[in-house]
């Protein structure tokens, strides 16, 4: 009988080894993206324009033959051009819903910080229960349903900062930072004839990908690994630590799945502590508020962290 994480482990391999002929010299980043998918959590990527963001949604969606949206956020956009919206039929005398982008598996929305708050509140519902309640009637998403938004972190005029509620609703926030000069030239001459995303082929379909997302809560995670975790979060929310907003327990629940999902990348079947502090930092670091101290010392969120977590008594 076929081993079933074997299987998965050799389904990821694949997909690992086709968003890595798009993406070059992105190990690292491709790896933390995978495993957000898996814990299915969002990512939020706040990077300059041109390193690859849309470029490595759009590979994804294509790996796992989803269903893939784009939004090109803006000052002037409306909920509804998000949600959807209903028109009235004049030939049968009733509304009728119109489904927004915001129904589909995989969504990206490009620039989400240059839509108004009333706006990018409306993927909140969404992003935490998979459902929308429009005009007083619930839709579910589908299965699954990953939001990947980018933010460009140097550029300000006329952007509006994710409020802290909408933050911690991203599993995970990080940078794919510029390529090497090796890798910028492979990708060169990768795009000179054609585009890598014509040739990718689809390894998984969204049922598929379901089942491995179960399997990830199959991983076990001890109860010494458990609190550590939960010694981490509760540590941010030490002023002594450089806080003045700490992490919330959605953020201690991100941290466990994630860990479970990098531990099941790596072939495991139980979270180390490893998984957990390696994770601190993309899970943790954008929910945060740093205090005055801190922020007048120049220190960062990723800095802070990774002191708590070299003084964190790791179990054994």
């Amino acid at each position: 009988m076929a081993d079933p994480q074997a299987s998965h482990l050799e389904t990821i391999g694949q997909i690992r080894t086709r968003l890595k002929q798009v993406i070059r010299g992105k190990d690292e980043v491709i790896g933390l993206l995978l495993n957000a998918v898996l814990a299915n959590g969002h990512v939020l990527l706040d990077d300059v324009p041109g390193v690859g963001k849309t470029t490595l949604a759009k590979a994804l969606a294509l790996t796992v033959r989803a269903d893939f949206k784009r939004i090109q956020f803006t000052s002037d956009m409306m909920p509804s051009d998000i949600l959807g919206s209903s028109v009235f039929n004049q030939q049968s005398g009733e509304f009728k819903f119109y489904p927004g982008p915001v129904f589909a598996n995989i969504l990206l929305g490009d620039e989400i910080n240059r839509a108004s708050p009333r706006t990018q509140s409306a993927l909140l519902e969404a992003m935490n229960e998979h459902q929308v309640s429009i005009e007083g009637v619930r839709y579910d998403l589908p299965k699954p349903f990953l939001v990947i938004a980018t933010e460009n972190p140097v550029e300000y005029f006329g952007t509006f900062p994710l409020p802290e509620a909408q933050l911690d609703r991203f599993a995970m926030k990080f940078s794919l930072g510029y390529p090497d000069s090796e890798e910028e030239l492979a990708m060169l001459n990768d795009r000179w004839q054609d585009d890598p995303l014509d040739r990718i082929e689809p390894v998984i379909d969204c049922a598929g990908l379901v089942e491995i997302q179960k399997s990830v809560r199959a991983v076990t995670m001890e109860q010494s690994v458990q609190e550590y975790a939960r010694e981490l979060v509760a540590a941010t929310r030490d002023p002594e630590n450089g806080f003045s907003l700490g992490a919330s327990p959605r953020a201690l629940l991100d941290l466990a799945r994630c860990a479970q999902a990098r531990a099941l990348l790596n072939g495991r079947e139980f979270v180390t502590p490893d998984d957990v502090s390696f994770l601190a930092v993309p899970v943790l670091a954008h929910r945060l508020i740093l205090n005055r101290k801190s922020s007048h010392a120049g220190a960062s969120a990723a800095d802070l962290i990774a002191a708590v977590v070299k003084k964190t008594r790791v179990p054994v």
